[in-house]
């Protein structure tokens, strides 16, 4: 069984940059899509960005620019670069694992869940 581990939050002021990363176990994250997805309180869960076992990327409009997301298949580990935050960009962030190799941005479309990690932008 897949198992996704996120780390990396925390409190930043506007305009600051965090880092987050989504570490797997029990099977290697190379061969599939992994998505980055976020919830505000009292919003639906939203897509932020994925990577494709290819390595193409995908990005919400809201976030294109300033966040980057790569991997680092020695480490079993993706990673979230987001540069440039927003207080709109405060939520928990899920990685979450689509075994189909898709580039979608639908929480449907992935199979796999870690467990969020808060990140809160504010001054």
């Amino acid at each position: 069984q897949l198992q996704l581990v996120e780390s990396g939050g925390g409190l930043v002021q506007p305009g600051g940059s965090l880092r987050l990363s989504c570490i797997g176990s029990g099977y290697t994250l190379e061969y599939y899509t992994i998505g980055w997805f976020r919830q505000a309180p009292g919003k639906e869960r939203e897509g932020v960005s994925c990577i494709s076992a290819g390595e193409r990327t995908k990005y919400a409009d809201s976030v294109k620019g300033r966040f980057t997301m790569s991997r680092d298949n020695a480490k079993n580990t993706v990673y979230l670069q987001m540069n440039s935050l927003k207080p709109e960009d405060t939520g928990v962030y899920y990685c979450a694992a689509d075994s189909l190799d898709n580039l979608g941005l639908k929480t449907y479309e992935y199979n796999y869940w870690g467990q969020g990690t808060q990140v809160t932008v504010s001054s």
